[in-house]
């Protein structure tokens, strides 16, 4: 098994390039989409959320108001490392029960947000990066997603840097141009993980 960690900042592409992996017949581990899982009503994710952001932050239904803590953690890093030591172990263990899922000859993407910033690339056998200029990011999270300017630069400002992100790249996908150019990249990419995955799981 090739454990792969695939990160990128808001706006650079990395669901597109998840959705691409998975057509190849890599096994994908969505945190963000787990992330939601961990705080359903009536899970202890859940629960303690309330208790540390009061009930206020719930919606009609019971749901977890994300736009209502988002705009309270996006503007406080304390509460945001708050939220982040409630959701991340839980996170972290139903990862690691899907992972145990897979086959032995199974290529896993993480696909892991802030992987860059929770220091977390020491958990994978390679890192692969999808990186966009800040100009790039900044124009798809207004255009395409409808972002308010002042929030998309919030949410680009709480990430880690360009920078920092290509720094712990093994591997880096340059998305900053038009849909038709990635998927050649992520295609040879894609080859090199199952060529590594295949050395992995052959006779030691």
């Amino acid at each position: 098994m090739l454990k792969v960690g695939l990160t990128g900042g808001i706006g650079a592409g990395k669901s597109e390039v998840s959705r691409l992996f998975v057509s190849y017949g890599a096994v994908l581990i969505d945190a963000d989409k787990i992330a939601r899982e961990v705080v359903e009503p009536g899970t202890p994710g859940l629960a303690a959320v309330v208790d540390a952001f009061g009930p206020e932050i719930l919606a009609a239904d019971g749901t977890l108001d994300r736009p209502k803590l988002g705009s309270i953690v996006f503007a406080d890093p304390d509460r945001l490392a708050v939220l982040n030591k409630i959701v991340h172990p839980l996170v972290g263990a139903r990862s690691m029960e899907l992972e145990g899922a897979a086959g032995p000859d199974s290529v896993v993407i993480h696909d892991v947000p802030l992987l860059t910033e929770n220091s977390l690339a020491g958990l994978y056998d390679l890192v692969v990066v999808v990186d966009a200029s800040p100009e790039t990011q900044l124009d798809r999270l207004v255009r395409l997603r409808g972002m308010a300017e002042s929030e998309a630069r919030a949410r680009m400002g709480a990430q880690a840097t360009r920078e920092q992100r290509r720094a712990i790249a093994d591997l880096v996908i340059d998305n900053d141009g038009l849909l038709e150019h990635l998927e050649p990249q992520v295609r040879k990419v894609w080859a090199e993980l199952t060529q590594r995955a295949a050395a992995e799981s052959g006779p030691s």
